[in-house]
């Protein structure tokens, strides 16, 4: 079961069904088979909010995750709520020569794979996170 609520609080054109699209894809590359989460598509203003508010950094940036159940013991299909700022993808896509909506997507499956436990503070973690992430994005894009 896959269910997504996507909340924009801000201008944005990219479409529901893109993320359920790029979810449907994720769960197959991770096995994950039930995934509730919200994603929350937001301002530079109100990312640098969160990202200090959570991580002490005072600055934007392109997405956060809030896992639910990080310490295990909390049994739900909720997985956590991610936060988007459409305006920092912007930057991105064009800083690195990508279509917006390929690098809204890469993010999506970024702030998923934390969700549910990957990481990239090492450089074996990261190269699993972010080849599974790759996959997902081709996947989603064919």
């Amino acid at each position: 079961m896959l269910t997504i609520d996507y909340f924009k609080k801000i201008n944005c054109p990219i479409k529901k069904e893109l993320l359920e699209k790029t979810v449907k894809f994720f769960s197959s590359e991770t096995k994950c088979k039930f995934i509730a989460a919200e994603v929350a598509i937001i301002g530079d203003n109100e990312m640098k909010r969160l990202n200090y508010q959570y991580r002490g950094r005072n600055k934007t940036t392109d997405v956060l995750s809030f896992a639910f159940r990080e310490d295990k013991k909390i049994k739900t299909d909720f997985l956590g709520q991610i936060f988007i700022s459409y305006q920092q993808i912007k930057k991105q896509a064009k800083e690195y020569g990508v279509p917006i909506k390929e690098e809204f997507v890469r993010m999506l499956a970024h702030g998923l794979l934390h969700l549910t436990g990957y990481d990239h503070n090492t450089k074996t973690k990261e190269k699993k996170m972010f080849e599974i992430q790759e996959k997902i994005v081709k996947k989603t894009l064919l």
